[in-house]
């Protein structure tokens, strides 16, 4: 004690002594996890059982700060829940996590308040035993902890359930962006799965400034594949037994999300940096696939919680696994050339272009029937032919996105995609000419859909579009995080197509914009700061008409692509547009 005081005595203290080592050090490139925000209690609440328990009003993830005045020796306990359940904690969804703090009070009699350090939990409501009396929602405050990223990007529209699940996405991130992206921040996981931010990168990088973050991640997991000769784990870090198995959508976690990077912010380095990593697992891929150019029989996650699959088995979806892998397949291929030819690697871009093509055309042959129908006759399998351009036929292409318009209707316009299909089967529906079969799945409001859980009162995604059921009851399935940014990735689809703000090229040094109004919507916007500067498109009804505004920042440029408007290019400065009558 006192060794950082003046005067202390350090006399008997040791020289520090050198010693030779072979890691070199460097800087940090991630953002610093930090207390970013407080929440207070909205409701104090006593439960069938007599239990206290405090609102916060938000899943939020982070710690609970409390201020108390107890005798010495008083054990305060703290448990915390996402949700309730019939009115009480709803802790089953925590697995063996205990998310419980406890704190022995000092006996100051001005009172003292205390926070729990190296810790955090995922949750709304936090349940305080231990007190002779409750203490009061002054007393009690929820401390917001992630990694410290700067907002970048803003969704606003005229439906207030579509603001809200908007919010949900952007909680989601902030909960599970600490310090590697997690799949979950509440039970006993809380791990860096390479398939969830696989899908949700793009929705990230315009929520946040999160480039670092992503790149440091990227750094890591290029550390562990080089450990697996290649393969890319399931987490990074890597700290689950048996799990370097290749798995198609989470492997190529490796190729997707540098990609990503690139394009939302311009960034070539990180394509440099990460090559190496991208190519390594094509390779993999490559030893993968036999010469019909399919990769079949393996383990695979698959479209990992399609909502047809029951509660007890989470990866029997209705598209086939081995579909999902061929089509991984080609999307890797596709994206690591294309890294590789923008440095200059013509080799290697010959390489995985040729391996793109085998395997595309291997699709084709084993899964794509000529009357537009596929061998699974489900909505991820005619997404994927569409959104990763499997099929590039114009008539084939038009009856596979009939088909798949056809699927959707069919199922009530409620959703049939798990983790592979979700953030991409709007896309598909919009580029093949059902804007409108899009606007009606994305505004279901019955289970399963986007919607569904804003209904039930949700302020983060779920992992399950029914972790919690009509009734009230948390879903059986032992996986019913309610907090899983995955499949929130719709969000994308809302900056990019519903408010119409999307990068023409790396860094948004040329801006698309292309809103697609919709009929159920008044009006819809999105802002984002790009490393130009401010953009934004935002479009409104007004008298019959639907007017168009879009900002574009300085040394950057505009590519208009309105309905019934001519394209058109355009600079700098603040443009607006009429639409035709019914545009």
């Amino acid at each position: 004690p006192g060794w950082d005081l003046p005067g202390f005595d350090d006399s008997r203290w040791d020289r520090v002594r050198f010693a030779d080592v072979a890691v070199v050090p460097e800087a940090r490139t991630s953002p610093a996890v930090r207390a970013v925000e407080v929440v207070g209690v909205r409701e104090v609440i006593t439960t069938p059982s007599g239990a206290t328990v405090y609102d916060v009003g938000q899943n939020v993830v982070g710690r609970v700060l409390i201020r108390l005045r107890a005798a010495a020796g008083t054990v305060v306990t703290l448990r915390h829940a996402e949700v309730l359940e019939h009115g009480e904690l709803g802790v089953r969804p925590l697995r063996a996590a205990a998310a419980t703090d406890s704190y022995t009070a000092r006996g100051d009699e001005t009172g003292e308040t205390w926070e729990p350090a190296f810790t955090f939990h995922g949750f709304r409501y936090v349940e305080i035993s231990g007190l002779p009396e409750p203490l009061g929602a002054e007393d009690v405050t929820a401390v917001v902890v992630h990694s410290d990223m700067r907002r970048t990007g803003w969704f606003t529209c005229s439906d207030p359930l579509l603001d809200r699940l908007h919010e949900n996405v952007v909680w989601g991130m902030r909960g599970n962006f600490l310090s590697v992206p997690t799949d979950c921040p509440q039970r006993d996981e809380r791990l860096g799965w390479t398939g969830d931010i696989q899908v949700f990168a793009p929705t990230a990088s315009f929520l946040y400034d999160s480039a670092s973050f992503l790149r440091s991640w990227l750094h890591d997991l290029a550390l562990e594949q080089r450990a697996g000769g290649g393969v890319v784990p399931f987490v990074v870090p890597n700290v689950v037994a048996d799990a370097l198995t290749p798995a198609a959508a989470w492997g190529d976690a490796a190729t997707v999300v540098p990609s990503v990077v690139h394009e939302r912010f311009g960034d070539l380095g990180v394509l440099r940096a990460q090559l190496p990593s991208m190519t390594a697992w094509c390779d993999v891929l490559a030893g993968l696939v036999g010469e019909n150019g399919l990769w079949v029989q393996d383990f695979q996650f698959g479209d990992w919680l399609d909502p047809a699959a029951p509660p007890d088995d989470a990866g029997a979806a209705l598209t086939s696994s081995d579909i999902v892998a061929t089509a991984y397949v080609v999307r890797s291929a596709d994206l690591t050339a294309r890294a590789a030819r923008l440095l200059g690697e013509s080799d290697a871009a010959e390489r995985y272009e040729a391996l793109a093509d085998q395997a595309r055309r291997g699709f084709r042959e084993a899964y794509v029937r000529e009357d537009g129908t596929m061998t699974s006759d489900a909505q991820t399998a005619y997404a994927l032919a569409l959104e990763f351009d499997l099929v590039t036929d114009p008539a084939v292409r038009e009856r596979l996105g009939a088909r798949l318009t056809a699927l959707v209707e069919e199922n009530g316009h409620r959703i049939g995609t798990g983790f592979v299909g979700t953030p991409i089967v709007a896309d598909a529906l919009t580029r093949t000419g059902a804007l409108a079969t899009a606007e009606r799945l994305l505004l279901q409001t019955e289970v399963p859909s986007w919607l569904y859980p804003v209904t039930m009162g949700a302020t983060t995604v779920w992992e399950r579009w029914d972790s919690m059921l009509p009734d009230g009851t948390i879903n059986p399935g032992e996986m019913t995080s309610f907090n899983h940014y995955a499949l929130g990735a719709v969000a994308d689809w809302l900056h990019r197509t519903v408010a119409g703000l999307a990068p023409a090229e790396p860094g948004y040094r040329t801006i698309r914009i292309a809103p697609r109004p919709l009929s159920r919507l008044d009006h819809a916007q999105a802002r984002l700061d790009t490393p130009y500067g401010p953009a934004s498109v935002r479009w409104w009804r007004e008298d019959g008409r639907v007017l168009v505004e879009a900002a574009v920042p300085p040394n950057a440029q505009g590519e208009v692509d309105l309905p019934g408007v001519a394209p058109v290019v355009v600079g700098s400065g603040t443009h607006r547009w009429e639409l035709p009558a019914g545009g």
